[in-house]
């Protein structure tokens, strides 16, 4: 399971998701999304800021898609 460590506090968010191997990754993903689920059921309400984890979360994953389908290793 996909967690944020405490020695990257003064990294943003975004260049931690970058640390994280796939499947941490697509844990961390899962995981933004099942606390999504619940506050919106306990609010009623969206949050924005799981819109911008998932922004984020899909971003690098396309990236690293790229970066392989272009490396001939």
């Amino acid at each position: 399971m996909g967690q944020m460590l405490n020695t990257y506090d003064s990294l943003t968010v975004e260049d931690q998701i970058k640390t994280l191997g796939d499947q941490e990754l697509l844990d961390f993903w899962e995981e933004t999304q099942q606390l999504e689920r619940l506050l919106t059921e306990n609010t009623g309400e969206q949050q924005a800021s799981s819109l911008d984890y998932e922004r984020l979360i899909l971003t690098e994953l396309q990236l690293r898609f790229c970066q392989r389908s272009i490396s001939p290793f």
